[in-house]
């Protein structure tokens, strides 16, 4: 074989090398379009697993907190009752409960749930009890053994 033929083959073996590897890397330059769906549903699928949890556990929290805020309030009660000399069934007015609990918090500045609804004056010996509007908006996470002794 002549020294022309060879170059000749070398030069087509790698201009087809050339094309080969082009091809090849053209190809895998992207994802597919059903790569990518297919991530979209998977992701899709994780987050309609989580979602409902997170609002679940928001909604549960949202209890937590509205319990506490009775058991504030009993003590702010007892604790007033006790320094003014108040007996059993005398009414407390919520400027006066609020007196006795942690300055510029939310039950302190306005005595009210997280929802908005008054706790409004409270009975000396008498417990607290939850909000009509908390006590319906959190039934589904909070029943009434949650919500014992406050409860309504």
């Amino acid at each position: 074989m002549s020294r022309e033929n060879r170059r000749s083959r070398l030069n087509c073996n790698n201009s087809e090398q050339a094309n080969m590897f082009k091809k090849l890397q053209s190809r895998n330059a992207g994802f597919t379009l059903v790569e990518i769906m297919i991530v979209v549903a998977i992701i899709a699928l994780l987050a309609a697993i989580a979602v409902p949890g997170f609002l679940r556990a928001r909604k549960r929290s949202q209890a937590s907190k509205t319990l506490n805020d009775l058991r504030l309030i009993d003590g702010a009660v007892d604790q007033y009752a006790i320094e003014t000399g108040r007996k059993t069934g005398d009414t407390v007015g919520v400027t006066d409960w609020t007196n006795y609990l942690k300055k510029n918090t939310r039950l302190y500045l306005t005595g009210q749930d997280l929802f908005g609804d008054d706790y409004g004056a409270q009975t000396v010996d008498t417990l607290p009890i939850v909000p009509t509007g908390a006590w319906n908006t959190l039934s589904d996470v909070a029943d009434t053994g949650f919500w014992s002794p406050y409860g309504p």
